[in-house]
């Protein structure tokens, strides 16, 4: 399964939202926001590295930590000597390999967006109370939506509930992951908040939207 973690806005937990769900679903995690990337990353070569015909995807992949990631590089000249084009045979690759993989996705519209969604089996929208990050995830749902990426789960990120006019407007059910502290101090180490913190309310809040991705694949 190739699962797609989209959200408009930046900056509503769509990473983090990724970390945790490779975690909780045995899955590679890959980096796919080809300039703003966010992901712990590591020597060697990267996504940038991979679609620039530099290296191949599967080694690429770090393996032996809490999440196996696929990262990306961070520089402007590596961005651009990407051919964005490859993006979705990488993906099909590294899924062949390893079964699942959740792609982080750029925030926004762009076509690093649109090339993971056209060859995602679904996708997971984050969201967040705000009302100009609600506007933007329902711009991300339509993108999906023109791609065929079925809507999996939305998850509602800083909340203790999910309204029901979100659920509705969005058309797919949604898990409220609460304000936690112990997601910032697990972000600043690189590890998924289950991992560090598995008694933690955001960690029940993961865990539940894992829950609800594996339902969809039933």
């Amino acid at each position: 399964m190739i699962l797609a973690v989209v959200g408009g806005k930046g900056g509503v937990g769509k990473s983090t939202v990724a970390m945790e769900l490779g975690a909780h679903l045995d899955a590679v995690v890959v980096d796919a926001d080809l300039s703003m990337a966010d992901l712990p990353t590591a020597r060697g070569p990267d996504l940038h590295d991979v679609l620039a015909g530099r290296a191949r995807p599967i080694e690429a992949v770090r393996e032996g930590g809490a999440v196996s990631i696929l990262p990306c590089g961070r520089t402007l000249a590596g961005a651009r000597a990407c051919d964005v084009g490859r993006l979705g045979e990488v993906l099909t690759v590294v899924a062949r390999r390893y079964g699942d993989v959740i792609v982080d996705c750029a925030a926004g519209m762009r076509a690093d967006v649109g090339v993971p969604l056209a060859v995602a089996d679904a996708c997971v929208v984050v969201t967040a109370p705000e009302r100009p990050a609600f506007a933007d995830a329902i711009r991300a749902r339509e993108l999906a939506r023109s791609f065929d990426a079925g809507l999996a789960v939305i998850a509602y990120n800083r909340a203790e509930r999910v309204p029901e006019r979100v659920e509705r407007t969005l058309g797919a059910p949604g898990v409220p992951i609460p304000t936690d502290e112990a997601v910032r101090r697990a972000r600043r180490t690189g590890y998924p908040t289950s991992a560090l913190f598995p008694d933690a309310a955001a960690s029940a809040g993961f865990a539940a939207l894992a829950d609800a991705v594996r339902a969809c694949r039933l």
